[in-house]
């Protein structure tokens, strides 16, 4: 990054920065097992619809279903990364709900394992300003992905690489850096486990997803399947959040594809005491009913691992 793309940035964040560090305490869960949040992509067909305005979601998390910890999704306001005029108005929405801005999604910004230095380079770069948002929001981190290209190895090497150029950016703004296994090999719990291990970053961490585990297609066209339990364990040791992924639900309300019983015994043993963000994507329910599906299921699961 260029002298002048930092200051630019600090710049921008102003005064912004003192007052999101301030509110960095209201990230860190209080103690016991977990608290609840809700990803906003569990609403991004209502938002795309334009039924819900994005600066509204914080107070929409709150009111509609109760919960008080929100991680946002870039793609949904990817034009105000640098408006701190609507950031701070989003911010203050969250405030006045009592409602806790968690973590930033990024997407869309650039392949952090990128072949090309010099694509990776701007990747990186481009991230800049999100974690810059993300601290200004008063958010403890922002979530990327690790896409590149070239041997499982090369993939690593280039990943790591760039998840410590951002970590080190983001420790002049309290903000982590963390993946989530979203796809292609960060779909294999061993290997984006081993990036972590290359990273070794303490700003440097996971986002396990329950659901996030197809690594590709076979010859015949079918997806390839990592486990998913055996995924989330091996990704649980660097875990800084952890996504419910959900898509549909039988008549007792238990998720038909994940065992949230047998998963968040995983996270349980695991020694984390986060937040749990409830991800709907199904299209069984319409997506207020799937949040509140995911929500209850949690609760329940919650309840009995107390």
């Amino acid at each position: 990054m260029t002298p002048t793309t930092r200051r630019e940035i600090l710049l921008g964040l102003g005064a912004g920065t003192a007052l999101g560090a301030g509110l960095a305490a209201r990230c860190r869960p209080a103690a016991g097992f977990f608290r609840i949040s809700l990803a906003q992509w569990s609403l991004h067909r209502t938002i795309r619809a334009g039924e819900l305005a994005a600066l509204d979601f914080p107070a929409y998390a709150k009111v509609e279903f109760g919960i008080e910890g929100v991680e946002y999704v870039n793609q949904f306001f990817s034009d105000k990364v640098a408006d701190f005029a609507w950031l701070g108005e989003l911010k203050e929405r969250a405030n006045d709900q009592g409602v806790a801005s968690l973590l930033i999604m990024i997407d869309g910004e650039g392949a952090l394992a990128d072949e090309s230095d010099a694509a990776r380079r701007k990747a990186v770069e481009r991230h800049f300003r999100w974690i810059a948002a993300a601290s200004f929001l008063g958010c403890h981190a922002i979530r990327v992905n690790v896409h590149g290209g070239g041997s499982a190895d090369e993939q690593r090497g280039r990943a790591a690489d760039s998840l410590v150029r951002l970590a080190e950016f983001g420790d002049e703004y309290g903000i982590d850096v963390i993946v989530e296994n979203h796809g292609g090999r960060s779909s294999n719990g061993a290997w984006l486990a081993s990036v972590m291990e290359q990273a070794a970053h303490p700003r440097v961490g996971t986002l396990p997803d329950f659901g996030n585990f197809r690594t590709g297609t076979d010859e015949a066209g079918q997806p390839v399947w990592y486990d998913r339990y055996q995924g989330v364990r091996e990704l649980m040791p660097w875990a800084k959040a952890v996504s419910a992924k959900s898509h549909a639900f039988d008549a007792a309300g238990d998720e038909t594809s994940t065992d949230y019983l047998r998963m968040l015994t995983i996270v349980k043993e695991a020694g984390y005491r986060g937040w749990v963000g409830v991800e709907y994507e199904g299209g069984g329910s319409t997506e207020v009913e799937g949040i509140q599906l995911t929500k209850a299921l949690l609760e329940r699961v919650r309840e009995r691992l107390s």
